[in-house]
């Protein structure tokens, strides 16, 4: 008997779990990748790394990501997942962990301050044994790094246990769904990156710990997803989001049959999953989950809006401290009561509705609603490709107005708004609808609230349009310790520095002013105290100076006053 396979085996979780070492884990352009050359691959890979880490896995191949996987768990080293592999994300992870290396299967990426150890694999049978390594369950396995609204990566550690958990809590409801006995000879198809949490847990822990096979590529365009689905036997799953999904839908190409479609990210409209499910043939399953927790619960869009806890896991109503309602899930392999950013409605410890994003709430003239809601409706039109509300900072008679941003070449903002009056209230209509030829989703296809907000302020400043801020000035600035005791003052110098920063997040100002603007004028003319809610005003200048104006007002007073000009425009 294999080690895959044997009772005996010593203790510890295995990297492999209870799957015939010869089957496929893995198809690469249609070639299939057994588990035993998997480990073999592993074990080349893991001597080739470093005796210090963590590893930042970089990889973009899906089958690359695997190995490195493993090859750090084999060497003893945690897997850092970044969002991105941009010089500043880079630069803060050199910061926080200076004995980290990067492993890529793409040797020319920059990676400045990084040693590099390129993956390199055969996926062919090395005629070793079986023998799969196993890890203390406790063992730091992987950090998740989001970029939250501030843009600064937060790590979210994993432990083996905890993602093993996740699988196994996840397969029989899978197996449920589709009336498998199990998950073996399912190959997956997905759209979204290995480094998101998602992306890793339901591609290769899924066929790592689940018994499915993955293919090795991302495809995103319709044509490439097509080919890939194609590549691979039946059955098989397509793992996606739900802007992939649409895109993929109208595209207008014929789809292979496909057994399981998995959904997540965001909510999916039933009208979009019967789409989805009546072109691919199969059953399409939403997950909900959070990078803290993991996926936590399913639902069959088509059949319920209700979702359904997975194993042991319940949902509960706690108030915090600051006497807000928050909604924690706990037990099974979650390994702490873990809070989620939204409000739901409880049917039992283990069902639940989904109302919306905490944060998404909006109120306009008395009613209330939430960006989820009117996103639901705006991308529910025929003829928009893709939309989203944004709610300024502004206000108008009192009162916020949203905007609407459309990726809808052959509708007039007229025929939206149209559309929309059929499907919300009044109050709730765009005061704007915006056409962009593309909206700045992640590889995910989520749109977080900061890149909505910075590419909505870099259209209406492109315009020429002044742009709003608002800006908290933190109780605790330790600036205030020293000005002045007794009368807390922020200084004008830090006051220019925190407007000259929330500049730098509107992309049209920054390519007007540069990364080092020039102060022309500036007048101080009433104090910020800790604790104060400014608003910047900046109102881009006519002519050849290309300056900005701006104001700092502090509730109806003006605090401060000036001109910026253009300065270095950096690279």
């Amino acid at each position: 008997m294999n080690a895959m396979n044997d009772p005996a085996s010593p203790p510890g979780l295995p990297l492999l779990a209870g799957r015939d070492p010869d089957a496929p884990l893995a198809w690469h352009r249609g070639r299939a990748i057994s588990a035993r050359a998997f480990l073999a691959d592993v074990r080349r890979q893991a001597q080739r790394l470093p005796s210090a880490g963590p590893a930042i896995n970089l990889c973009g191949e899906r089958y690359a990501f695997a190995v490195c996987l493993g090859a750090a768990l084999l060497r003893g080293h945690a897997s850092l997942l970044p969002p991105d592999a941009r010089a500043e994300t880079l630069a803060r992870l050199v910061e926080t962990h200076p004995g980290a290396f990067v492993l890529t299967d793409h040797p020319a990426m920059d990676t400045p301050g990084l040693p590099q150890v390129p993956v390199e694999w055969t996926g062919l049978d090395d005629g070793g044994d079986a023998e799969v390594p196993r890890f203390d369950g406790a063992r730091h396995a992987v950090s998740l790094l989001t970029s939250g609204s501030t843009g600064v990566p937060q790590p979210h550690a994993k432990r083996w246990d905890t993602l093993v958990g996740d699988v196994e809590a996840a397969v029989p409801r899978l197996c449920s769904l589709l009336g498998f006995d199990s998950l073996a000879g399912l190959n997956l198809v997905a759209t979204v990156p290995v480094q998101h949490s998602y992306g890793i847990e339901s591609t290769v822990l899924l066929a790592m710990q689940g018994g499915a096979a993955f293919d090795s590529g991302r495809p995103f365009y319709p044509a490439d997803i097509v080919q890939a689905l194609a590549s691979v036997p039946r059955p098989r799953a397509l793992v996606t989001t739900p802007f992939h999904l649409k895109t993929l839908l109208n595209a207008g190409i014929a789809l292979p049959p496909t057994e399981l479609i998995l959904s997540a990210t965001a909510p999916l409209s039933p009208q979009l999953a019967a789409q989805a499910e009546q072109a691919l043939g199969g059953q399409l399953i939403e997950i909900y989950g959070s990078t803290e927790s993991g996926q936590v619960a399913t639902r069959r869009t088509t059949v319920s809006e209700v979702w359904e806890t997975f194993g042991a896991i319940e949902v509960h109503a706690r108030t915090g401290e600051d006497g807000q309602e928050r909604f924690v899930f706990d037990g099974d392999f979650i390994p702490a009561p873990t809070p989620m950013a939204d409000v739901l409605e409880l049917i039992d410890p283990q069902r639940f509705r989904l109302l919306g994003r905490a944060n998404d709430l909006i109120h306009v003239a008395g009613r209330r609603s939430s960006l989820g809601h009117l996103n639901y409706h705006l991308n529910s039109i025929p003829g928009v490709q893709d939309g989203a509300f944004w709610l300024p900072d502004d206000v108008a008679d009192g009162v916020v107005r949203t905007v609407a941003f459309v990726v809808a070449p052959e509708l007039s903002a007229q025929d939206v708004v149209a559309a929309l009056r059929e499907r919300i209230e009044a109050v709730f209509l765009p005061r704007k609808v915006v056409h962009v030829d593309a909206l700045p989703r992640e590889g995910t296809g989520k749109l977080t609230v900061r890149a909505l907000r910075e590419f909505a302020l870099a259209q209406f400043a492109a315009d020429g349009a002044a742009v709003r801020l608002t800006h908290e000035v933190p109780e605790d600035h330790p600036c205030f310790a020293g000005h002045f005791p007794g009368q807390p003052l922020l200084p004008g110098a830090l006051l220019l520095a925190e407007l000259q920063e929330a500049m730098r997040g509107v992309p049209a100002l920054r390519t007007r002013l540069g990364d080092t603007p020039t102060l022309a004028a500036a007048k101080f003319l009433a104090p910020v105290r800790p604790g104060a809610s400014l608003v910047f005003e900046l109102t881009p200048e006519e002519g050849a100076a290309r300056g900005v104006r701006f104001d700092v007002r502090l509730g109806d007073a003006l605090a401060a006053t000036g001109r910026w000009l253009p300065g270095d425009t950096g690279s």
